[in-house]
């Protein structure tokens, strides 16, 4: 494996490729990983010290916080923790609320980290300050994703929708609302936390299944079943653009749980869906949503070259990021995504778009304070700080971006470069500032950079042919 000092000089060495510009981009990919902050999982951008990439003031460096985290009455240092790590943080509504520390204004002080709760307690009681970690990069496991950020481009302040964990977060990321119905989200109603259920969840959800609301006054005071109806970001495509949406569907051998569902955000679309029989048995279901992720290197790679206009890629729990179920394989998972494209013999690499984000916050410290909307949003809108690489043929190397984002920017951005008008489901894409659709990370009249592909340790192959039972996503 390459070291991460030759990748860079390798980029700088490689001339651009002189194509024709394109008008908009013929496919975007959203790759969905879980659980980290900027902080958290990005600190070994600014390794070594010495180099000083990284700056809390300078917008033209990354925004990571090296040193001096904050806790009540103080600051911590923080220290290193595996990406593979045993234990896993709360991140629910009310550890948001713990983290924030709210005061008047409103505005988070963010130094009520040490508040949260560490499962499983056997063991977090040997882990010193749990939540002020990063992740260690000691043997380059991390490398990947460095790569991407420092080739393409990085947002200093993208932020999560909501303020809760990843059930909320992946209705956000597809149809940018976690309410039950569009009048719900006009009145600032909204799915809150991840479903509490002893069976499968969303629509082909036993009855007795359901999953915490929020009101505009901030309590969760109403329980519905995870099936809700509006319309998503893929009911705004032409007739001619099609979606795919990959989410892992695991079932745990011992409880019979089916976990996956918390990811496959289309399942508790009930037009998508319509149940019948515990099974989704809608055509848009049918045929959209594949449940093995792996299928979209195989998709990426085939000769047919009919790779859908918009894509939501989720990981399996091994491959996910999430504190306590990942094994380590995020990095490469994503990185092969990003080489499947670059090398792919039917030129996406010239007309695709790859968002890859983490859909929370994990419960990890982050030293950036979510600005939130105005009432009856406010409640439950904006969340944590969380990493986002834009990567394309048309991003400027090494490329940071200081605006102010959520998850209503991708999909103001999806819209924009498919011909929607801006703000058409009238959700999180028709709130804060509308002249933000990550424009910033690309520009399509520039000639094309010629791809370098992402060193890694494991080739799409393996994963294709990794045929180990898929570990449980976030299931808390």
């Amino acid at each position: 494996m390459k070291a991460f000092g030759e990748i860079l000089f390798a980029v700088a060495m490689v001339a651009a490729t002189p194509v024709s510009a394109i008008g908009s981009f013929q496919h975007i990919l959203i790759v969905v990983q879980e659980n980290r902050t900027p902080d958290n999982l990005f600190y070994a951008l600014c390794l070594p010290l010495s180099a000083s990439r990284c700056s809390t003031t300078d917008p033209t460096k990354y925004d990571i916080q090296t040193a001096n985290w904050l806790t009540k009455g103080g600051t911590i240092p923080p220290s290193s923790v595996a990406l593979a790590n045993d234990y896993d943080l709360g991140h629910h509504h009310a550890d948001f609320l713990t983290m924030c520390d709210e005061q008047v204004g409103p505005t988070c002080l963010m130094d009520g980290a040490a508040g949260i709760q560490c499962t499983p307690v056997q063991k977090c009681m040997n882990v010193p300050n749990p939540q002020f970690k990063y992740v260690d990069n000691s043997t380059g496991i991390l490398n990947p994703y460095l790569a991407m950020v420092t080739q393409y481009g990085w947002a200093n302040f993208m932020f999560q929708t909501n303020q809760g964990p990843s059930f909320p977060a992946h209705q956000f990321l597809f149809g940018a609302t976690s309410a039950p119905s569009a009048a719900d989200d006009q009145i600032g109603t909204f799915a809150a936390e991840n479903y509490a259920t002893s069976s499968t969840g969303g629509c082909i959800a036993p009855l007795t299944a359901y999953v915490p609301l929020i009101d505009a006054n901030g309590q969760e005071n109403q329980l519905v079943h995870p099936c809700f109806d509006h319309p998503t970001i893929s009911d705004l495509l032409g007739s001619t653009q099609r979606w795919r949406y990959y989410a892992t569907n695991v079932e745990d051998d011992d409880s019979g749980i089916f976990f996956g569902n918390l990811w496959n955000a289309p399942l508790a679309i009930n037009h998508i869906c319509l149940p019948s029989q515990n099974t989704c048995a809608g055509p848009l279901f049918q045929n959209n949503v594949d449940l093995d992720p792996s299928h979209v290197l195989m998709d990426i790679a085939n000769s047919n070259c009919a790779l859908p206009s918009l894509i939501w890629v989720t990981p399996t729990g091994q491959n996910s990021d999430h504190a306590q179920y990942n094994t380590g394989g995020g990095p490469d998972w994503v990185a092969n995504i990003v080489n499947a494209v670059g090398e792919s013999s039917c030129g996406y690499w010239l007309n695709t778009a790859i968002v890859a984000v983490w859909d929370d916050w994990g419960g990890w410290y982050d030293h950036e304070s979510p600005k939130f909307l105005p009432s009856p949003y406010s409640a439950y809108q904006y969340g944590f700080r969380v990493p986002m690489i834009f990567i394309s043929a048309y991003t400027p190397q090494a490329y940071i971006d200081n605006n102010r984002s959520d998850f209503g920017t991708i999909a103001r951005f999806a819209e924009f470069n498919f011909g929607i008008a801006i703000g058409a489901l009238g959700f999180a894409d028709s709130r804060g500032d509308l002249t933000q659709r990550l424009q910033g990370f690309y520009n399509l009249q520039a000639s094309p950079r010629a791809f370098i592909p992402i060193q890694t340790t494991r080739s799409a192959a393996s994963f294709i042919g990794d045929k180990s039972t898929p570990l449980p996503p976030d299931n808390d």
